[in-house]
């Protein structure tokens, strides 16, 4: 089934206005938050109105406010990573997106299949819509919505890490239980640098097990 667009009513404000995606992506710890927040600071400065959006599942500094790993801080929006096209254009009447310029998502990765889609009709409605996310999970896979992101993004930013092993370039998140990489778990797990820790590619251990070790088991 193709992707709908979403019909807002104030779409014919923005028809004349050419709409941009913008993707960030790169392991943990690569300062994808931190670009995030520096260019919606940017669109602030020039006089933009901006909304600013994370998922719910994401708790780890506070939940009304997208947090850098080294404290740098600004207000959010949450928002259900299952977010159906009718609930996002309720909360965009909401809160009169009909003037805002600027739409940003943090942890992008975590949102569910028709984000990339529901981001291209920001974009077709004359929107700059700027999206931040790991591109792969803790086993190396493309994760998520971020593939998607990444091929339709207008522009593209992709972060390095400084590995934990060597100090080169890092490109992976190395999950870690009890201080040693996981060979196990679900793809999803929250978590700082008590569960992860950024490594190259040589230095990148990937999980092997299938299912939780026994003797891990609770």
């Amino acid at each position: 089934m193709g992707r709908r667009l979403v019909f807002f009513p104030w779409s014919r404000y923005n028809s004349c206005v050419a709409g941009r995606l913008e993707a960030v992506t790169g392991c943990m710890f690569s300062g994808k938050t931190e670009e995030l927040l520096r260019r919606v600071e940017r669109a602030r400065i020039a006089r933009k109105e901006v909304l600013l959006f994370k998922p719910e599942l994401d708790t780890r500094y506070g939940t009304e406010q997208v947090v850098t790993h080294y404290g740098r801080s600004l207000p959010c929006r949450r928002l259900s990573v299952g977010i159906s096209w009718d609930e996002f254009a309720g909360i965009a009447t909401d809160h009169g997106l009909r003037i805002t310029d600027v739409f940003a998502f943090d942890e992008a990765h975590f949102f569910g299949p028709r984000f990339p889609g529901f981001c291209e009709d920001l974009v077709a409605l004359g929107k700059r819509v700027i999206v931040a996310g790991l591109d792969l999970n803790f086993r190396s896979e493309p994760f998520g919505a971020m593939p998607a992101l990444l091929a339709l993004a207008d522009e593209t930013v992709k972060l390095t890490a400084v590995c934990a092993m060597c100090g080169s370039p890092a490109t992976r998140s190395q999950r870690l239980i009890g201080g040693q990489p996981a060979n196990w778990g679900p793809e999803v797990l929250i978590g700082g640098l008590e569960s992860y820790e950024p490594r190259c590619r040589e230095h990148f251990a990937p999980p092997t097990a299938t299912k939780r070790p026994i003797e891990q088991r609770a």
